[in-house]
């Protein structure tokens, strides 16, 4: 059976899935190998649970005409997925970068939809699994395609660009995330341009962002539309930003005032105005779907608790997003101010000195009233009245148990692995 055949069946089924715990009926399933499953075993139960055929690569779990037995099951996903993208032919807009892709995605897609039928990626699901779900979401009504990818390794993003075949692209930033997997700051930057690489190959276009010499340098032969803050050769010029909590933009006579928190988010929303102001999307559409987002999953949230502010940014950290945290928590009104951070994973060699930068731009800023949580960030304790360090989480726990927090303003920061939403339970 060849891709076409699969795509006929896929066409009469009403989605996709590769877990029969979310099956929906009449849906398509792919038995998937994980390192520890394979989800070949879970084929008959997946016809059981209303799924109209499934997608298998071991001949020992074979059913009936209901099973397509592959080569790979998920090789078929992501050759299912090329194949619709083909077949659909919408404009598809991809996003990549360290920082901020699925708040920027959130974004992008609450303006677009202002005029189109879009659809996004849901969540982070980003990867080489994630990005064929996304595509095969897609239907003959989409009218816009919005695709976020994620990436630890170079080559990665050339892969999903193959998939998605991106008509549009943009990456948020260059920073250091990922850096065990891109081996230094230098192969993330060259991994995340493969889009643009893909784009210049393609004779497609991107969105560059003046503020950010790198986007200027690596995009220079490609079609691009261009967004700065009071810049003039830009197709888009942002007059100003300012963030005390909230992030407000003026653009064109308008002023944006959204629900996002930190000067670092201003690039977020102003990759969407240009975005919406490319595709024709009304000024006062742009200004009432931006104001209208609200964050959420931990991203940016700004939060109540008793007597206090928190601005709760747990979902994930690395030394590029902690650093301008932290750089637009000092620079806030608020008197009465703590800092909560937690470790940054998945640095490797560069985790070490990582840390410590982090640590030394805390003691230096005399910030009082900062914790610093996690194994990495207590290989560089130091005896500081105003800076606290603690090896585990469990031990910030019972210190805080000790402690009452009033009419403060707490930021609290890390890696996901970290869990520090926890905090919230003992303030």
């Amino acid at each position: 059976m060849n891709i076409q055949d699969i795509h006929n069946l896929f066409l009469q089924c009403t989605s996709v899935s590769i877990d029969t715990r979310k099956i929906e009926k009449d849906s398509i399933f792919f038995a998937i190998k994980g390192e520890n499953f394979d989800a070949n075993t879970f084929a008959r139960q997946a016809l059981d649970l209303g799924a109209l055929f499934v997608i298998i690569d071991n001949e020992s779990y074979f059913i009936d005409n209901r099973t397509i037995l592959v080569e790979n099951s998920l090789q078929t996903l992501q050759e299912l997925a090329k194949f619709h993208r083909a077949h659909l032919k919408l404009p598809i807009i991809a996003l990549t970068g360290s920082n901020g892709k699925t708040t920027t995605k959130e974004l992008i897609n609450v303006v677009l939809a202002k005029k189109f039928k879009t659809k996004a990626t849901v969540g982070n699901l980003n990867n080489h699994i994630g990005v064929p779900l996304t595509l095969l979401s897609f239907t003959k009504e989409t009218q816009i395609g919005i695709v976020e990818m994620g990436a630890n390794h170079k080559k990665e993003i050339e892969f999903l660009c193959e998939i998605a075949q991106p008509d549009f692209g943009y990456i948020t930033n260059f920073g250091k995330a990922h850096l065990e997997g891109f081996g230094g700051v230098q192969g993330v930057i060259e991994g995340k341009s493969e889009m643009y690489q893909y784009l210049a190959n393609n004779n497609k276009t991107a969105f560059v962002n003046l503020e950010d010499s790198i986007q200027i340098e690596r995009s220079r032969s490609i079609n691009s539309f261009t967004f700065g803050i009071e810049k003039e050769e830009a197709n888009v010029k942002i007059k100003t930003i300012e963030a005390n909590p909230f992030v407000s933009i003026a653009y064109e006579g308008f002023n944006i005032k959204s629900n996002l928190i930190g000067l670092y988010n201003a690039n977020n929303i102003n990759a969407a105005v240009a975005i919406g102001t490319y595709f024709k999307v009304d000024n006062n559409d742009i200004k009432a779907a931006i104001e209208g987002y609200v964050p959420d999953n931990n991203r940016s949230q700004l939060l109540n608790k008793g007597t206090n502010q928190i601005i709760l940014d747990a979902y994930n950290a690395n030394p590029s997003s902690m650093a301008v945290a932290i750089a637009n928590f000092i620079q806030l009104d608020n008197s009465d101010k703590i800092m909560i951070l937690g470790d940054m994973f998945e640095l490797g060699d560069e985790s070490q000195s990582e840390h410590k930068i982090i640590v030394d731009s805390v003691l230096n800023q005399n910030q009082s009233g900062c914790y610093l949580i996690g194994r990495a960030f207590y290989e560089h304790k130091v005896t500081s009245e105003d800076v606290l360090f603690f090896e585990t989480f469990d031990a910030f726990a019972e210190f805080l148990k000790t402690k009452s927090f009033n009419n403060n303003t707490i930021l609290i920061k890390g890696s996901r692995g970290m869990a520090l939403e926890r905090t919230l339970e003992y303030i």
